[in-house]
């Protein structure tokens, strides 16, 4: 099985501009996640999906390898659909994608083959690792929330807290995480998918999925990550990350 790992990361970040070349003991926040998923051995190859020509040289400038998309995604699942059909046009093909968010700079290779583990069922198109979550990450709207099935499917995701019930306990609800992998051909199809309500609504890709009757496959990870969505986070990411040895 041939699996290419993509990274979106851009610039223009709405509550952050600029963050993935935010810096991290002396080194931009892009690099960190590419050198963690250049450990991993079910990799095929890595590639950093970005409009930016600045990210593109600085990926380059470290080792990494990146692919210029056009800057009108809104969506990172947009943007990797991009990206594998310039390499599909270079001749390079991939069963599965595996989506690393580039503000992911606490994302361990272990996660990779996580992710990659329900593959085994030929049945499955779409993987999303998730972790439990704690109770400030269950008020925060940087937090998506997700509640799953019986089966272990996504049933809803929400920046909001959910489900809302009148039980005790409440029912248990993950934090999804940015790490998400795709059978190729479903990748594709969801740039073919006209964007949905609750997607726009609560602005988060795997919605359109669902609402075109695509199931997703929850899987949990053993690893807690913190993502970047603020400056505030960078400062606790940079307090959690050791000072590397490249």
């Amino acid at each position: 099985m041939r699996v290419v790992a993509l990274i979106p990361a851009r610039m223009a970040s709405t509550r952050f501009p600029g963050k993935p070349l935010a810096v991290i003991h002396g080194h931009p926040m892009i690099e960190y996640v590419v050198r963690s998923i250049n450990k991993v051995s079910s990799l095929t190859a890595a590639y950093v999906a970005t409009c930016d020509s600045e990210i593109a040289s600085v990926v380059e400038s470290f080792g990494g390898h990146a692919i210029l998309t056009g800057s009108h995604h809104e969506r990172a699942s947009d943007r990797c659909a991009e990206a594998i059909t310039q390499l599909e046009a270079r001749k390079e093909y991939y069963d599965i994608v595996v989506m690393v968010q580039g503000d992911e700079p606490m994302t361990h290779p272990e996660q990779i083959d996580e992710v990659l583990a329900p593959f085994s069922d030929s049945s499955v198109a779409v993987v999303n690792l998730f972790t439990p979550l704690t109770a400030t990450e269950a008020e925060s709207k940087n937090t998506v929330k997700v509640v799953i099935d019986q089966v272990g499917n996504a049933m809803y995701f929400s920046r909001l807290p959910i489900p809302g019930s009148m039980t005790s306990p409440t029912p248990p609800t993950g934090k999804q995480l940015g790490l998400i992998a795709f059978r190729t051909e479903t990748l594709k199809q969801f740039a073919r998918l006209s964007p949905t309500p609750y997607e726009i609504s609560e602005s988060v890709d795997m919605l359109r999925y669902l609402e075109h009757g695509v199931p997703i496959r929850m899987q949990m990870t053993r690893h807690r990550t913190l993502a970047v969505d603020t400056k505030s986070d960078l400062e606790a990411v940079s307090k959690l990350i050791a000072k590397p040895s490249w």
